[in-house]
């Protein structure tokens, strides 16, 4: 069986709120390649300009040009009723704390992995019913919000990192998949460390093939692709 993000009626809608532009816009990517729809924006002024894009769920940066994103979580909740992710480099306890005082549903301290956002950005969508069913390709079975991933129904014990990893082999199956791409993606480094991403491959291709055959194919000099049999 194939995968897609499978989501009820249409596309799940991202509004995202950060003013770094490079940020901002590798979020912007990255979620549409993963199949949302996406509007950025660098501030904002009238909490009514953001809410105009229909928003399913909102990543929001805590320190704005305008003031505080959890002023904006609040202007945007008083309006609607709506999902919020902070996103934020401000991981002290009362920071926390002040983010989930505003209903925050998640907050993730920066720097991040984008699989770690996308795990945690389903989750919520899972919970509120805008994500349906984990990822499967063939025998193989993540569910990223109960953590668990299984091939032939047997638990692969995986780690999180394992995991994110393979969640994301799975979302680009077919595709021709670099180790800097890998690297990028699934632990959020700019720089190469060709052997993290070699290591971990190779943990995750041994859990694997203790179920079945190989899904992870190098192709040499240039990086994997996962293709499901």
């Amino acid at each position: 069986m194939g995968h897609t993000l499978r989501v009820s009626e249409e596309r799940v809608r991202v509004v995202i709120v950060e003013d770094e532009p490079t940020l901002r816009e590798a979020l912007e990517e990255t979620l549409r390649s993963e199949g949302f729809a996406v509007a950025g924006f660098a501030d904002y002024e009238d909490p009514a300009l953001v809410l105009a894009f229909s928003p399913d769920i909102a990543l929001l940066d805590v320190l704005l040009p305008s003031g505080d994103g959890f002023d904006l979580a609040r202007a945007l909740r008083a309006r609607r009723e709506i999902p919020v992710l902070f996103l934020t480099a401000r991981d002290a306890l009362e920071d926390r704390l002040a983010g989930f005082a505003t209903g925050a549903d998640d907050y993730l301290i920066k720097p991040f992995a984008m699989e770690e956002l996308l795990a945690r950005l389903r989750v919520v969508l899972r919970r509120i019913g805008r994500l349906s069913a984990p990822l499967e390709a063939g025998d193989i079975i993540v569910d990223e919000v109960n953590g668990l991933a299984t091939r032939k129904r047997c638990d692969l014990s995986l780690t999180a990192t394992e995991m994110h990893l393979l969640a994301y082999f799975m979302r680009h199956r077919g595709a021709l998949l670099s180790k800097v791409q890998l690297l990028s993606q699934v632990w959020g480094y700019d720089a190469y460390d060709e052997n993290l991403v070699e290591v971990h491959v190779s943990a995750l291709r041994r859990k694997l093939e203790l179920r079945g055959p190989r899904v992870i194919d190098t192709v040499r000099n240039m990086g994997y692709r996962f293709v499901a049999r």
